[in-house]
C-alpha cells in the first residue's frame, strides 16, 4: 500500500501551504463579495434624495393635522434654540 503525497497523508509543509492558500483564498472572495454587496447597498440606499430636516418633518406633521398650532409653535421654537 502506497503512501501519497497529498496533504491528508502527511506531504509536508508544502501541501498544509497549498491547503493554507485555498482558505485564504475563499475567505478572501467571501469578504469581497461582501463588500460589493455592502456598496451597493449604500449606495442605493442613498439614492433616496436628501434627508428631511426637523424643520420639515415638523411643518408636514402640522399642515397634516397630527399637531395643533401651538405645538408647532412650540416646538418649532424649540428646533430654532436647539440650533444656535
Amino acid at each position: 500500500m502506497g503512501y501519497g503525497y497529498g496533504w491528508m497523508h502527511g506531504g509536508g509543509w508544502g501541501s498544509w501551504l497549498g491547503a493554507l492558500f485555498w482558505i485564504v483564498l475563499a475567505v478572501g472572495l467571501v469578504v469581497a463579495i461582501r463588500a460589493i454587496v455592502w456598496q451597493r447597498h449604500c449606495h442605493s440606499a442613498g439614492s433616496e434624495g436628501p434627508r428631511e430636516t426637523a424643520l420639515q418633518i415638523l411643518q408636514k406633521r402640522y399642515a397634516r393635522g397630527d399637531i395643533s398650532r401651538e405645538e408647532f409653535e412650540q416646538k418649532r421654537r424649540d428646533l430654532s434654540e436647539g440650533a444656535k
